[in-house]
């Protein structure tokens, strides 16, 4: 049996000499001993001023790769304590110390177990039976080589397994020693020091207990196996780690990351028919194939993943005139639920083809696709910057201009609270055409959207739009927090919703608030033909804010100016948005399909289409009519 040896610093015992503490600490690390407890039992005189959190992190910058073991109980809450400490400072500190310490510090005292001072090879054998690191207090140098001895003659054997400060932060309910051998050398556990790198997304922060990284379609068959084993947990899938709705992280459960797939190649030059992983990002899409004079339409930034857009819409910058990401793709692999690799095209297995393309989250996990792309020179590209005392006006006026646009031409508006009465009015836009003349006159008639205060147009390459997002790194994203979104289309912006829109904005809720325009090719694609069935909205809307309750509570006053949702951009978790999200007919249709391909819902944590028939539940009459003619 393997054995984990540490020791014991009493801090009333450091004669307000910490040096010795420091002497102790690395005479332990080079005789092998696994972790260093710091000890602050006594009362303040006692301590000689020493803290003990603040001594571990001093004696974790002193030593190399040496564990420290800090005792941290549940900070008192009782607000009438004076002494009580605040949890959420608690927590910010312990948040500090992980910077601080990295991944070896342990600030659970049930992670070890303290044996008497001078205990012998027989107590500890016994004692470590528990599976934890064993410590003994020592107040010199002999006693930690004694322990140095003793660790020599007991030996480690066993299998190689983490050390305790990893051990310490796993969450209940996994079983962290049966993650598959084809995973377990990338997988990243709460205490390993590739988790900050991988705990959150682009906005959110999260804590997942387990975050499996398959590099290979099998890998995430082996994957799938291991969330099957834990359906009690929460399932996230992560491409790129950008989406605004959060799904792809979690509390406590599973994140499957795709990010490893993410290799591009051309299939056919002659079809411009290429081949992208979902780990991609669009900003690296749209660098491979800018050689080629050919891109992809995508979102309106390039650091999202291809995985999420790619199985939702895919509303952008070329939609109108190209239409949406989702009517580029001409086959899609996937693993089911069950672990089963398929492909699926209009003419191989059609009916899982129509349902990716929009509800795509519900059925597998999309390992590859094949999109047919397009033929794309310079184009014109806007930044423009413009300040409105009356936002009501400038939102009518916008819709005007937006959806009555050439198709060579698409913009995006974006705004947030107003100060002091004006707005700032951020416009981003295409238009598809080299000539410089055109490109002017294409744009000027947006400059009546306010006073115009700052103006980028210039002629580029898609791929250096895309190329405006930054690069995410080896760090990862650092989202914090639990920002919240809604999302609706806009059949036609009217004088009313832009009244009720500007009033929105000036209630303080929201703080970021996008128009995507839309209409043009993205009508010309049949409703039927894709699970994405809103095809004539002239706009997607957007709107962000801090409390999910409050903006809710606002955004359904303006649902009847709304036709549907925009899946990607949603965080409302009640179950009628997935009847916003996908009309009655094509709900009916998808749920028959979830049945087939993912009976027991696997896949439940991204706007969850429930197979189960007693999901009928207070269904309109109309979807289940169609349900029941389905079934």
């Amino acid at each position: 049996m393997a054995i984990e040896l540490g020791i014991a610093l009493d801090l009333s015992r450091a004669r307000s000499d910490p040096e010795t503490l420091a002497v102790l600490a690395r005479r332990a690390e080079a005789g092998g001993l696994d972790l260093v407890v710091v000890r602050g039992d006594g009362a303040p005189e006692e301590l000689h001023g020493l803290d003990p959190w603040t001594t571990a992190v001093w004696l974790a910058g002193r030593t190399k790769h040496i564990q420290f073991g800090v005792a941290s109980p549940a900070p008192a809450t009782d607000p009438t304590d004076p002494q009580a400490p605040y949890p959420a400072v608690v927590d910010k500190a312990r948040q500090s110390l992980d910077l601080l310490a990295g991944t070896r510090l342990i600030t659970s005292e049930s992670a070890w177990v303290t044996a008497p001072e001078g205990a012998g090879p027989d107590q500890l054998r016994t004692l470590a039976e528990a599976g934890l690191p064993v410590v003994v207090p020592v107040r010199t140098e002999a006693d930690v080589d004694r322990l140095t001895a003793l660790l020599g003659e007991q030996g480690r054997g066993g299998r190689p397994r983490r050390p305790a400060a990893a051990r310490a932060r796993r969450r209940a309910g996994i079983d962290y020693d049966g993650i598959p051998e084809s995973l377990a050398d990338a997988a990243v556990e709460p205490g390993d020091p590739a988790f900050r790198a991988t705990a959150s997304t682009y906005l959110r922060g999260g804590s997942p207990g387990l975050v499996l990284r398959p590099r290979t379609p099998t890998e995430v068959s082996d994957a799938l196996a291991f969330a099957r084993r834990h359906r009690h947990l929460p399932l996230g899938v992560r491409s790129g780690g950008h989406g605004i709705s959060g799904r792809s992280t979690n509390d406590g459960g599973l994140v499957i990351d795709v990010g490893g797939l993410n290799r591009i190649e051309v299939l056919d030059r002659d079809r411009r028919l290429v081949r992208i992983g979902p780990g991609a990002t669009w900003k690296q899409v749209a660098a491979a194939l800018d050689p080629y004079g050919w891109a992809l339409g995508s979102g309106d930034y390039g650091g999202v993943g291809v995985g999420g857009l790619a199985t939702a819409g895919g509303i952008g910058f070329l939609s109108r005139e190209h239409g949406l990401t989702i009517d580029h793709l001409r086959a899609v692999e996937l693993v089911l639920a069950d672990g089963t690799p398929v492909r699926a095209s209009k003419d191989e297995n059609p009916d899982l083809f129509w349902a990716v393309r929009g509800a795509g989250a519900n059925f597998g996990v999309a390992t590859a696709f094949e999109f047919e792309v397009n033929e794309l020179r310079e184009l014109g590209w806007a930044h423009l910057v413009l300040v409105s005392t009356d936002m009501a006006q400038t939102l009518r006026r916008f819709g005007e201009l937006a959806s009555t646009a050439p198709r060579d031409t698409t913009a995006f508006l974006v705004t947030g609270r107003p100060r002091q009465g004006r707005s700032t009015v951020q416009l981003f836009s295409i238009v598809d055409a080299q000539d410089p003349e055109v490109v002017v006159d294409r744009l000027t008639p947006f400059t009546e959207l306010g006073l115009l205060a700052q103006q980028q147009v210039v002629l580029t390459r898609y791929k250096d739009v895309m190329a405006q997002a930054a690069d995410v790194g080896p760090d990862g994203h650092h989202g914090m927090g639990e920002p919240v979104s809604r999302s609706a289309f806009l059949p036609v912006l009217t004088d009313e919703f832009a009244r009720d829109a500007a009033r929105l904005l000036r209630s303080g809720l929201v703080y970021f608030f996008e128009l995507r325009a839309m209409g043009g090719a993205i009508a010309d694609t049949p409703a039927d033909e894709t699970a994405f069935a809103h095809r004539t909205p002239a706009f997607q809307v957007t709107a962000m804010g801090a409390d999910q309750a409050a903006l809710d509570a606002a955004w359904d006053g303006l649902a009847h100016h709304f036709d549907g949702l925009y899946l990607s951009f949603d965080t409302d978790l009640r179950p009628e948005r997935l009847r916003d999200a996908f009309p009655p007919r094509v709900l009916a249709k998808l749920r028959g399909l979830k049945r087939r391909y993912d009976p027991d819902n696997l896949f439940r944590d991204n706007f969850n289409i429930d197979p189960r028939l007693d999901a009928r539940a207070g269904m309109p009459a109309a979807e289940r009519a169609d349900e029941e003619a389905t079934a």
